[in-house]
């Protein structure tokens, strides 16, 4: 069941991306939290429909997850959250992107803990936890490109 987030939890989500990417968004949504720590948002419209006499697993666009004190975003909360971002964006080449595309890991020097928004070219393509010299990649399997050879 999914219940809406009050100012204060608002205010404390939107800390959490000036804390990872160096953003303080203003976002025109209303925020929803899912099981498992999982956030929705969804427009005010969607917000005032009266559901009380359907059955409804969730509502809105799937905007992150929060995990052990921060935000991890899915690739649609990436898009939105990206082209504000000030730090924790990494851009690919276009190797590096192929294989993020098929799911895999990727090299990279350092370890800054951090959850990183990926990007290649103009566009954004989700968070990848940077730890002990690689890029996780943290796209879920049925979003991936899979391998034809």
């Amino acid at each position: 069941m999914q219940e809406w987030l009050n100012s204060k939890a608002v205010k404390d989500l939107m800390g959490l991306c000036k804390k990872q990417w160096d953003c303080m968004p203003k976002l025109d949504y209303r925020f929803l939290k899912g099981k498992e720590d999982s956030i929705y948002i969804v427009g005010d419209e969607a917000a005032r429909f009266d559901n009380t006499r359907l059955r409804v697993n969730s509502l809105g666009l799937y905007f992150g997850r929060l995990t052990h004190g921060e935000i991890r975003l899915s690739v649609e909360g990436s898009q939105i959250i990206g082209p504000l971002a000030k730090k924790n964006v990494i851009e690919l080449d276009d190797a590096q992107f192929e294989a993020w595309l098929r799911g895999l890991d990727l090299e990279l020097t350092g370890s800054t803990g951090a959850f990183l928004i990926i990007k290649h070219g103009g566009d954004y393509f989700g968070c990848g936890r940077h730890t002990e010299g690689k890029l996780l990649n943290l796209i879920p399997k049925e979003r991936r490109i899979r391998a034809m050879d």
